[in-house]
């Protein structure tokens, strides 16, 4: 085996690690981004009710 090979390996290990990361920080961003949606439509909610009395 030679170190091109296994240089070669270690590449495609690197992207492989390197785009599931990237897919995690995805769905993290995909949760925070619901999250603040839901609370600013909360915050509205209140507030309607708020102007409605």
């Amino acid at each position: 085996m030679s170190t091109r090979f296994f240089a070669s390996i270690a590449a495609v290990f690197i992207a492989l690690i390197s785009l599931s990361s990237c897919g995690n920080t995805i769905r993290g961003v995909g949760k925070d981004v619901a999250g603040t949606v839901d609370g600013t439509q909360a915050a509205g909610r209140s507030v309607d009710r708020a102007a409605r009395r």
